[in-house]
């Protein structure tokens, strides 16, 4: 069976319900996904506007996630670190945890939830940026689901 991630509040290519942006309550969508890949030792999730005009414009970046989780629920904690483990960086706006997408008058956006099934369990600390994770991953990567909404 392939990778696959998915969230009960939209499917792939749907619109994000405003709940889930900076217009509503900014809430992290609920995530669900199915087993990694066998020799998978960690899992990174990075959300990305992928229609930014200058660069991709990162909305969500956890990471240290146990390959034995299979959900995120609805509203993650914008901690560091949290209670089970998993570390969260900074996403584009400087903060920690979920950045909501923005209403960009005109234009629809697409947002790229990305999970990446690690072979390398790297101790990565939180507060990390996208570049600063990729990079200590981008060679363990033995596989990755997506899942895009837009808004």
């Amino acid at each position: 069976m392939d990778f696959q991630l998915r969230s009960k509040a939209f499917s792939d290519g749907e619109l994000i319900p405003v709940k889930h942006t900076c217009d509503g309550e900014n809430l992290s969508p609920p995530l669900e996904w199915t087993e990694p890949p066998r020799l998978t030792a960690s899992l990174v999730l990075i959300c990305d506007d992928s229609d930014a005009p200058a660069t991709l414009q990162t909305h969500w970046l956890m990471y240290n996630i146990s390959p034995d989780y299979r959900l995120f629920p609805e509203g993650m904690h914008k901690e560091e670190v949290l209670p089970w483990g998993c570390a969260q960086g900074c996403n584009a706006f400087g903060e920690i945890g979920y950045g909501g997408p923005c209403l960009d008058i005109g234009q629809q956006h697409h947002y790229v939830f990305r999970l990446f099934a690690v072979e390398a369990a790297p101790a990565l600390p939180p507060g990390l940026s996208r570049t600063e994770v990729f990079q200590r991953i981008r060679l363990h990567i033995l596989a990755d689901a997506n899942l895009v909404g837009c808004y």
